[in-house]
């Protein structure tokens, strides 16, 4: 039987991400796949922090080894924020709102409060942190890191979240702008699982029944 691995998230844009570049024989499974699994709460002080506590959060609910990751936005001229706050920057999601509408959101208030900031002082990156747990104990966890600067306004329609606005000197473009398979090999998701891929190689991986 092939060996399972929940993807912790329901974001479809994460999981592809992921599938795509981390080479390993295993049936990729999302929490959708499973019923009644209730929500762990994101409330660490840290993007690892709240990637550990829903591997082993979501581990232990499935019966199956777990990989969680979080991720977000670090603005320097805004002290690192929106930072672990990044997917609610601008307030708690309206029950039945779609995933567009909230990065919109999100991006309006970036911008917003981003308007007097000069090109040189617009510095961020992308920090994602990877944690894979079975149900009693945390087995890798990873981090990576992309830097770039916040664009005055959204250009492209590609990715989710941030990406419109997240612009990337070594593409010359926004990651709203770039292919996948260029956002996967610059992105902060894209090199925590790069540096996790190794030790999942060494690891002996679960068959579930």
């Amino acid at each position: 039987m092939k060996r399972k691995i929940v993807v912790a998230t329901t974001n479809t844009g994460k999981i592809a991400e992921l599938s795509a570049m981390l080479d390993a024989d295993v049936q990729w499974l999302s929490l959708a796949d499973f019923e009644g699994i209730q929500e762990v709460p994101e409330d660490g002080a840290t993007f690892a922090e709240n990637a550990r506590k829903k591997a082993l959060g979501y581990a232990a609910a499935t019966r199956c080894w777990a990989i969680a990751d979080d991720s977000g936005l670090c603005v320097d001229a805004l002290d690192g924020a929106p930072g672990v706050h990044s997917a609610r920057f601008s307030g708690p999601k309206i029950e039945g709102e779609q995933r567009g509408l909230i990065d919109h959101r999100n991006i309006e208030k970036l911008l917003d409060l981003m308007k007097d900031v000069p090109s040189e002082n617009r510095t961020a990156r992308f920090i994602c942190s990877i944690c894979l747990a079975k149900p009693d104990e945390v087995l890798a966890e990873t981090e990576g890191k992309c830097q770039g600067m916040i664009a005055k306004e959204e250009i492209g329609e590609n990715g989710f979240g941030y990406d419109p606005v997240f612009f990337v000197e070594s593409l010359g473009k926004t990651l709203g702008q770039a292919s996948s398979e260029e956002k996967n090999k610059i992105s902060h998701r894209g090199n925590a699982i790069r540096n996790l891929q190794p030790i999942l190689e060494k690891l002996q991986l679960p068959t579930n029944e």
